[in-house]
């Protein structure tokens, strides 16, 4: 895959909620041409919910962006909590590359006993983390990968982590998310 066909890409990212309130999460989407913010989507997810998968494949392919995207972009496997992401699911619905960001590498143990002791679900949840593998460390991050190389997940990164490892479309949507939850942005994605 060149690397002007990876220029039109969206970052995911979900608000701040409470975990002991089941409700609803906001998700933003930033939109980005290179380095450009184009636009945003946002919709909502259940806390612990299972209709994330659902949620984003609505999001992206609902949206007058969707013929020009070729990239999306995760900070994490799940939101609101652990409702988590078919990424496989999600990947065969949008038939674009998909990618998740992490600053570190996750605790899986801990999210294994989460999910299965404490969530609806969680067998078959637990089950959809277990299936991508462990994360792989690449330029400053860890990412889990569908549709692309190592090589080409590290030339995206490099060349959207303008102002830290993390590139700017999950940045710009964790931004914009704690806004919309919170009423102000806070703290790193």
């Amino acid at each position: 895959m060149a690397r002007s066909s990876l220029s039109h890409v969206v970052g995911f990212d979900d608000g701040a909620f409470d975990k002991y309130r089941h409700a609803t999460v906001p998700v933003v989407g930033a939109v980005f041409s290179g380095l450009r913010l184009e636009g945003v989507l946002t919709g909502r997810v259940r806390t612990d919910g299972a209709n994330a998968t659902r949620v984003l494949a609505g999001l992206v392919t609902g949206s007058k962006f969707a013929p020009q995207l070729q990239l999306v972009l995760l900070q994490g496997i799940a939101l609101g909590g652990f409702n988590v992401i078919d990424l496989n699911g999600l990947h065969e619905r949008l038939g674009m590359p998909l990618m998740v960001v992490a600053r570190r590498q996750p605790r899986l143990d801990k999210i294994r006993e989460a999910l299965l002791t404490r969530v609806p679900g969680g067998a078959r949840k637990w089950a959809l983390v277990e299936r991508l593998g462990p994360m792989e460390p690449v330029a400053g991050v860890y990412v889990q990968r569908l549709g692309l190389e190592l090589g080409q997940a590290e030339e995206v990164i490099r060349r959207l982590a303008v102002h830290s490892n993390i590139p700017e479309p999950l940045r710009a949507a964790h931004l914009i998310a704690g806004g919309i939850a919170t009423g102000q942005s806070r703290g790193r994605p």
